[in-house]
């Protein structure tokens, strides 16, 4: 009965907004925001208002709201985009789509894939700020364009390409001992190349331990990113592109007392993740007469891990290479492509492994070919564009894989636009690579039957409208309403053992769907309000008795809104920004741990203000989490067992640790219990200078 209220409620909210926002505000004279440009939707560049694939767009200025480290903390204020920590110690994470899981989410830089499953959030760590124009969002499916791993939407990370600008530096730093540095210049040689180089370097060597659980609150990071973009002037505007990024990490969490002399030892606790990446990426026009590109990307990623005194090992390589055909047609705008990925992985475990016993090991490394090819047809007849897409993959084990696409936007005048999407997606997955608790030897990793490709159905309702306010500016207002359906998904079920993790096929009956809006209402008084708010109603099957369950770690309702004032002189700069998140199921310990299994509602606040002193120089101060919210609050604890972290005290009978007097919630060591970051209200000071 409450699972119906709740849905109502939500519908009927959202459709309220719907309706004040199509009642209230007339016609927008001026169309600057849809004349915007995106690529993502349908891999050429067209007008924000003329995609048949519903594009979200942040400029560079949605990243000076909230000055943060990485584009990973960075998108908690874009809606219907959450940044998931999962791990409590080592503070990894994942990015949420509309509630699903990150390894849904495809990460591009300049339209090429380039960040691998390895490392969703690492690709978006060490990515200068400084070398970003704009960040294009696609939520929904775009396996007909991008293949495996684009089930969930898009993340497209737009660099720079003007001229204008020659360089920016950004400084920072705040209360918790956290450092970041942002830099990026330009350099040309008049119309024959431009060359673009972006430094990221953030520090934190600081242990916080604010909870008292003997465990750092915060894991401590030394990362350093050097990226470089080459653009050659060509005849006839053709692209001629070459980039490439080099990153480095060390990051380490858990018992304060621990230093890298006890790394992989069984004495004192820590998780350290060492990473090294290397990325490169091309784009090349073809000198014919008709359009034709040739894109390329490798990835090279090494990591090398200790949870304790579990190690992770693993190597990975990913090329990709596709060729893009444009030809028009009469009315008839067709996008032909011919892709080839391929995959390289290894690691230390049973995975990648043909034979293994105490004192011999032969490994046998993931490699997969997945050449594909793909055709995708758009016509547009007065106020209608349609699209419709084809895509086959041959997976090296899977076999073909066909996936599907259509569109249609009609533009309905003052009424608005309105964008229906549908498809089908895949995915392969590789679950040593994408769960976090499966590496840290605090639970058993049992597989029980031979892992399917994951496939889903997809649709998408878009409406967007854009509105004057008479001379007051102008809002503009997104509906979207959106459901996955699941032939099969793969999710980890931890309550049949509560110290192992299961991993099977669940088959059909898991979805994922719900309903967004957002709007966006800049007034000419230098005033702004960006608020979104999104409904999520998922199920999974994640205990093999086909009966639908809500996921962990997944809201039912989520929000944002930001709020931002200029003075009249442009001087003054004033932010106040933050989100509000619904509980979420939790996975327990033990039948006795007195957790709660539901997170409470929680919403973590900012403030900032720039002042900018002359042409180029400004400084800024704020306050990060402003109300001082940690996930600590109100449980008896965080951490399962920090006092016995390798369970050297712990009553196992048949691998289910036992109440005894010493332990009587019959726990074992566990970091799964996280949901939000343990980081408490910090100060923040920082100088930026463009030139």
């Amino acid at each position: 009965m409450f699972h119906s209220i709740d849905k109502i409620t939500a519908t009927y909210f959202l459709a309220m907004c719907f309706l004040v926002s199509n009642v209230t505000y007339a016609q927008l004279d001026s169309q600057e925001r849809l004349d915007d440009i995106v690529i993502t939707g349908t891999m050429r560049s067209v007008k924000l208002s003329e995609s048949p694939v519903h594009v979200e767009l942040y400029q560079k200025r949605f990243f000076t709201q909230n000055p943060s480290p990485n584009l990973f903390d960075a998108l908690q204020l874009a809606s219907g985009i959450r940044p998931q920590v999962n791990c409590n110690i080592c503070a990894t994470g994942d990015i949420h789509i509309n509630g699903m899981e990150g390894p849904y989410t495809m990460i591009l830089i300049d339209g090429m894939p380039i960040v691998s499953s390895l490392a969703a959030t690492y690709g978006l760590m060490g990515i200068p700020n400084s070398i970003i124009e704009r960040i294009e969002i696609v939520k929904g499916p775009a396996s007909t364009l991008y293949g495996s791993e684009a089930m969930g939407g898009l993340i497209n990370v737009i660099l720079k390409k003007s001229q204008k600008e020659r360089g920016q530096i950004e400084l920072w730093g705040n209360t918790w001992g956290e450092t970041n540095l942002d830099a990026s210049f330009r350099t040309a040689n008049k119309e024959k190349w431009q060359l673009l180089t972006g430094v990221n370097a953030f520090y934190n060597n600081s242990k916080w331990d604010n909870n008292q659980d003997g465990f750092t609150d915060v894991a401590l990071q030394k990362r350093a990113s050097i990226f470089q973009q080459l653009q050659i002037f060509r005849p006839q505007s053709k692209r001629f592109d070459l980039a490439w990024r080099m990153f480095a990490e060390d990051r380490w969490g858990g018992e304060t007392h621990w230093t890298p002399e006890f790394r992989g030892g069984d004495s004192i606790y820590g998780e350290s993740i060492q990473t090294q990446r290397l990325e490169f990426l091309s784009t090349y026009d073809l000198s014919l007469k008709t359009h034709l590109r040739l894109q390329t990307s490798a990835v090279l990623h090494r990591q090398q891990s200790a949870y304790g005194n579990s190690i992770f090992n693993a190597n990975e390589f990913r090329y990709f290479n596709q060729l893009l055909w444009q030809p028009k047609i009469k009315s008839h705008q067709l996008l032909i492509g011919a892709a080839y990925r391929y995959t390289h992985y290894d690691d230390n475990t049973v995975a990648t492994e043909l034979i293994s016993t105490d004192s011999i090991r032969i490994p046998k490394p993931q490699i997969t070919p997945l050449p594909g090819l793909f055709v995708q047809d758009e016509l547009r007849i007065h106020a209608h564009t349609f699209l419709i897409g084809l895509r086959g993959d041959y997976h090296s084990e899977h076999g073909f894989i066909r996936s599907l696409r259509a569109a249609w936007k009609w533009d309905m005048g003052i009424i608005g636009q309105l964008r229906i999407n549908a498809g089908t997606g895949f995915r392969t997955v590789n679950i040593f690579t994408e769960e976090h608790a499966a590496l840290t030897g605090a639970r058993r990793l049992i597989i029980e039957e031979k892992i399917r490709p994951e496939e889903s159905n997809n649709i998408n309702i878009a409406w967007s409208k854009t509105f004057a306010i008479g001379t007051n500016g102008f809002v503009q207002s997104d509906f979207h309403a959106f459901r996955t359906e699941f032939s099969n998904r793969i999710v980890p079920d931890y309550e049949k053992n509560n110290n192992a993790i299961y991993y099977y096929n669940s088959g059909e009956g898991s979805w994922n769907q719900g309903l967004s809006w957002s709007l966006f209402w800049q007034t000419r008084r230098g005033f702004s309000v960006r608020v979104g708010a999104t409904y999520i109603d998922a199920q999974v099957i994640r205990n093999n008795n086909n009966i639908p369950q809500r996921p962990f770690l997944t809201e039912k309702l989520n929000g944002t809104f930001a709020l931002q004032w200029t003075s009249p002189q442009k001087k003054w700069e004033c932010n106040y920004n933050g989100n509000v998140v619904a509980p979420m199921l939790l996975p327990l310990a033990s039948d006795l741990d007195p957790r709660p299994s539901e997170s409470p509602w929680w919403s973590i606040q900012n403030l900032n203000i720039r002042y900018k002193m002359q042409k180029g120089l400004s400084v800024f101060a704020g306050i990060q989490n402003i109300w001082n919210w940690t996930p600590d609050k109100g449980i008896p604890f965080l951490l399962a067992r920090p006092n016995d972290p390798f369970d050297k005290t712990v009553l196992f009978d048949q691998g289910i640790a036992q109440s005894t007097t010493d332990n009587p919630y019959g726990l074992t060591f566990d970091a799964a219990y996280v949901y939000a970051p343990n980081q408490g209200r910090r100060m923040q000071l920082g100088i930026s200078y463009s030139f």
